[in-house]
């Protein structure tokens, strides 16, 4: 899991404070504070550092519009940082909090100066045991040792549901309340908003703060040497599905999309890509594709958390989207109409493909229902959807053809690719035992659908 261009992946674990102070810790956040909180911002503009949550947006102009945003109506700052992780194929934040936590705690201290915010919340799955606890017992450290800013930072636990992880989302988790998207945005409206006092809240993932405390410890420059002009930079990528060398790696942005799934994760006869489930698919044919934010999205398809799920050409495309899809209709919150009946319709079709009972109305039906599901939503996941099932069609129409004439079932035999753990020793991946028994409204069935399908097989 080590590459040359290791900034933020540790060669061994940091397992205490000491540890992290003897190789240089610290001192970006003492140099933070002897700078007015706005050059401190300054110099995150000058780094060109992006957000890596997956949007890509512009760290400093995030900070900067949410302190004009609190500064116009006299309202409060808080800060979130996101560790809750939903993404499939995704496994770098959790990596940061068990190998290098303190290097996150201190990119957290330098935003709650820069922001001037009056709290900051780390929102993380309560199923993340390994890392929260390496997380809670940092926290105690940094707080004992006196970091500035570390009495204010509260760790918050949610449930393990995918919309934790959007980040209004969060801020319901945050405030007592399901992980049920709002419409209004954490920059307008945040924390404990009211009509009279929106409290704009900033929004950062743990690779991002990460960066923030190595950037005030060694420069704007120095953060530039790697990465290209408008991606600048390394970034953690988590590599999982039909490869040798399953992991997590660390590389410059810029870096050809094939280097990282051939020639570091040992991909070969690559099919399909899928950079989680709210983008469109990667074909081989853009697997020369720089791994930056605008070469991505130029190609058509996105950069994501920088989680990538690969399949081979053994793979059904039929049983790769319906395992996809199938996530979405499950994780969907229900809030919008549009959303929930749109993406259960679509993995509903996609499973009578799997089991041989289609009809090729069923795939126009499939495309109709990809271009309504985004009617009116709060939240990116319908977005995810059409976009991926309107890629994968358009690529690959010929195989769901001859699918549905061929009237036989798939194998059906894809996990879920959710990663629970991947062992830093081994690289043995480890997906949800239980994810197939999730079920629209969040519980879990008591009956095996799988088991009732090869029944009915062998019953024909």
């Amino acid at each position: 899991m080590r590459s040359d261009t290791d900034r933020l992946l540790p060669p061994e674990p940091v397992t205490d404070l000491d540890a992290h102070l003897a190789t240089g810790g610290g001192t970006g956040l003492t140099g933070a504070l002897a700078l007015p909180p706005d050059a401190v911002i300054d110099e995150l503009e000058a780094a060109g550092l992006r957000g890596r949550g997956g949007a890509g947006f512009p760290t400093a102009t995030k900070w900067r519009g949410v302190r004009a945003t609190a500064a116009d109506t006299g309202s409060r700052i808080d800060l979130v940082a996101n560790a809750a992780e939903g993404e499939p194929g995704t496994y770098k934040d959790r990596t940061l909090l068990e190998q290098q936590p303190y290097a996150f705690l201190e990119g957290l201290c330098i935003a709650l100066h820069a922001s001037g915010a009056h709290s900051a919340y780390v929102g993380i799955k309560e199923a993340f045991t390994g890392p929260l606890e390496r997380l809670t017992d940092a926290l105690d450290e940094v707080r004992e040792a006196g970091w500035p800013g570390a009495e204010r930072i509260a760790v918050v636990t949610g449930p393990d549901a995918y919309l934790f992880g959007e980040e209004t989302g969060m801020l319901e988790v945050i405030e007592g309340n399901l992980p049920l998207p709002r419409i209004v945005k954490p920059f307008e409206a945040g924390l404990h908003a009211t009509t009279s006092a929106p409290n704009p809240t900033i929004v950062n993932n743990v690779e991002t703060l990460s960066h923030v405390a190595r950037i005030l410890a060694n420069g704007s420059d120095w953060f530039r040497e790697a990465g290209t002009s408008d991606s600048p930079g390394t970034m953690v990528f988590t590599v999982v599905g039909d490869v040798a060398n399953p992991g997590v790696y660390e590389l410059s942005l810029g870096t050809p999309l094939r280097t990282l799934l051939e020639d570091v994760a040992g991909g070969d006869d690559i099919k399909v890509v899928y950079s989680g489930v709210s983008t469109a698919v990667i074909t081989p044919d853009l697997l020369d594709t720089p791994l930056c934010f605008d070469r991505m999205s130029e190609a058509g398809v996105g950069l994501g958390s920088g989680g990538f799920i690969v399949y081979d050409s053994s793979r059904s495309i039929v049983d790769v989207l319906h395992v996809l899809m199938n996530f979405l209709a499950v994780e969907s919150c229900g809030q919008c109409n549009a959303c929930k009946l749109g993406t259960g319709a679509m993995a509903a079709i996609l499973a009578r493909i799997q089991r041989g009972e289609a009809e090729q109305t069923d795939l126009e039906t499939l495309l109709k229902r990809s271009h309504t599901v985004t009617d009116q939503n709060r939240c990116y996941l319908p977005v995810g959807a059409q976009l991926m099932v309107g890629s994968t069609v358009e690529r690959f129409v010929d195989e769901f053809v001859a699918t549905v004439e061929r009237g036989e079932p798939t194998p059906a035999d894809l996990p879920t690719p959710l990663v629970e753990h991947i062992d830093e020793d081994t690289g043995a991946v480890t997906f949800p035992s239980r994810y197939h028994l999730k079920q629209t409204d969040w519980s879990y069935a008591d009956v095996d659908p799988r088991a009732q399908r090869l029944d009915a097989i062998r019953d024909d």
